[in-house]
């Protein structure tokens, strides 16, 4: 027989190449995760993990048997799944992966008052703006934006229709002034953020169907999106945003469009499951009020 702890142990250790990792995940000590995978390694009479001091990989035998793993994991959670009532399904952990300024602005509210709805659940949300792995990570569902280009993992649209804008401050308009040509836009301090792992100075802009490309230069970059949109908000610059990121700023009039007559690029949001068993009731019930809020 094998204890369901280490085989959910054995599994998120392979997906983290770590011990250690698995063990923070759990929050229990390294030592209880090795012991895990000794068990196991003793009932199968395989050695599933090659360890160095420097280095955690799986053998043949462990790739081999890994998968196994994840579908008597899947099939139990399957029959849980069964048995519960639906008040009851809304319960347990929801692992959340979220753009930062996304999250922190328009999304936080929504994440409070869902899991006040259901008091058991409860949330852990991770904000980054870098590409979360649903695979590896540790995570049940990812906000991402962007056009699905993966077919191995479930995609459902939140946002389709979502478009950066230009948007500065009102103080900076008043001291610089208004952009009027994007020959203006390309004078003006730009605000970069770094996405995908480079600088995202190359503006896209469309008018009467014609696309543009506009190169930007400025006094400050960042890999944190959210920083990008303080810094505009504090009239350091002119950023190009997600309009959903800045609809509150624009609304509060804390931020102004510019050159509205040019249309940003798409950027949709998605909500990405590694799998389709991954769509409980709560990451379904989540779904539906992230697509209300966003549309709103």
């Amino acid at each position: 027989m094998f204890r369901l702890e280490d085989l959910s142990l054995f599994v998120r250790a392979a997906a983290l190449s770590s011990f250690s990792e698995a063990a923070r995940e759990a929050s229990i000590p390294p030592a209880q995760v090795s012991s895990a995978i000794k068990r196991l390694e003793t009932a199968l009479k395989i050695r599933l993990f090659a360890r160095s001091t420097r280095s955690l990989r799986l053998t043949v035998e462990g790739e081999t048997w890994l998968p196994f793993a994840v579908q008597m994991l899947d099939t139990l959670q399957d029959g849980l799944q069964q048995i519960h009532t639906p008040d009851d399904e809304v319960r347990g952990t929801l692992q959340i992966a979220v753009p930062s300024d996304l999250g922190r602005n328009l999304l936080l509210d929504v994440f409070r008052r869902f899991r006040e709805r259901h008091p058991a659940l409860r949330l852990r949300i991770l904000f980054s703006d870098h590409r979360t792995d649903v695979f590896k990570d540790p995570v049940d569902v990812a906000f991402r934006y962007g056009d699905n280009d993966d077919a191995s993992f479930v995609s459902l649209p939140v946002a389709p229709e979502n478009r950066r804008v230009l948007v500065a401050s009102p103080a900076w308009i008043a001291r610089h002034g208004e952009p009027k040509t994007l020959a203006d836009l390309e004078k003006c301090n730009a605000l970069t953020y770094v996405l995908r792992g480079s600088v995202f100075d190359r503006w896209s802009l469309s008018r009467d169907g014609v696309e543009h490309q506009v190169q930007v230069s400025g006094s400050i970059t960042s890999d944190d999106a959210e920083v990008i949109r303080r810094l505009a908000i504090a009239g350091e610059g002119i950023a190009f945003k997600s309009t959903l990121d800045v609809s509150d700023d624009l609304r509060e009039g804390r931020l102004q469009v510019l050159l509205p007559n040019y249309q940003g690029d798409n950027v949709p949001l998605n909500m990405i499951c590694p799998h389709r068993k991954q769509l409980s009731a709560a990451v379904r019930l989540l779904y539906e009020e992230v697509k209300t809020r966003c549309a709103g």
